[in-house]
């Protein structure tokens, strides 16, 4: 069993930068999938980026790529999400899952584990 814990969000102004973490216990994340989605109100849960955990690929939606970086700490058991560039749209609630595997899916239906979320919001 695998417990995520996501932290970092807050209010920004547009332009800004926030770095998001996910936190893991219970389990390490080796052999495993880790990613972020987030969720807008009124809008569907869309992925964001993802790192698998054995071997560091990284694979990023097409509309963060440039302003979001997917990163591990292998020591600290935690994924971390740098944002910069913070746009309004980027305002939603961000999720951690993982799952125990080294494919890297969009579908959040693939994922096993799931924080809690952190609010992120980009005032303009």
């Amino acid at each position: 069993q695998v417990q995520l814990v996501e932290s970092g969000g807050g209010l920004v102004q547009a332009g800004g930068s926030l770095r998001l973490s996910c936190a893991a216990s219970g389990r390490t994340f080796s052999s495993y999938a880790v990613v972020w989605f987030r969720q807008a109100p009124g809008k569907e849960r869309e992925f964001v980026a993802g790192i698998t955990w054995s071997g560091g690929r990284t694979y990023y939606a097409d509309y963060v790529k440039g302003r979001f970086t997917i990163s591990g700490d292998y020591a600290a058991n935690t994924v971390y999400l740098q944002i910069n560039s913070l746009k309004p749209e980027d305002t939603a609630v961000y999720y951690c899952a993982a799952t125990a595997s080294r494919a890297l899916l969009t579908r959040d239906t693939f994922y096993d584990y799931w924080g809690q979320g952190t609010q992120v919001t980009v005032s303009s």
